[in-house]
């Protein structure tokens, strides 16, 4: 075993989120933009512009290789997959990483999951559920609602 495996310490998933963007600052502080939990629409299919997933990982020692998922709520589906390496050289560090899914394609409603893996460890697995919620309903000024209590009082009036 050469000194460098023997160093080698997996790293530990300090936290993953799934947002509609992020930004750098100049400073080179990250923006993240829209933090999903819950993916409203008013319809599926739908096809959302874009996902991304920020992960932080800290407490590691060596290169490793991230593995990000997408999947379908059956858990088995990989919808979308993205892997990347990065390093960590001493273990008070820290690494970020961002993935980003263009164009992802939401065929039904349910429970979707998002899987993090390193070096071929599950270290996360989230659900992402996809509701359908209608648009609201508006009627034109001065209509009267159907089946409203206005209307049945005055059949019986």
């Amino acid at each position: 075993m050469s000194s460098s495996e023997a160093t080698r310490i997996l790293p530990d998933l300090q936290g993953s989120l799934v947002c509609e963007d992020v930004r750098r600052e100049v400073t080179g502080n990250f923006i993240l933009v829209g933090v999903l939990d819950v993916v409203r629409v008013p319809a599926v299919p739908v096809t959302a512009h874009r996902i991304a997933i920020f992960n932080r990982w800290i407490a590691g020692v060596g290169e490793f290789i991230e593995c990000v998922r997408l999947l379908a709520p059956d858990k088995r589906t990989v919808l979308r997959k993205s892997e990347l390496r990065f390093a960590l050289r001493d273990p008070l560090g820290a690494a970020t990483t961002v993935t980003i899914f263009p164009q992802v394609e939401f065929r039904t409603d349910g429970t979707y999951y998002i899987e993090v893996l390193v070096d071929n460890v599950l270290k996360s697995r989230y659900a992402l559920p996809i509701v359908v919620v209608p648009p609201p309903q508006h009627n034109r000024q001065g209509a009267k609602p159907t089946g409203s209590d206005s209307e049945t009082s005055q059949k019986s009036g």
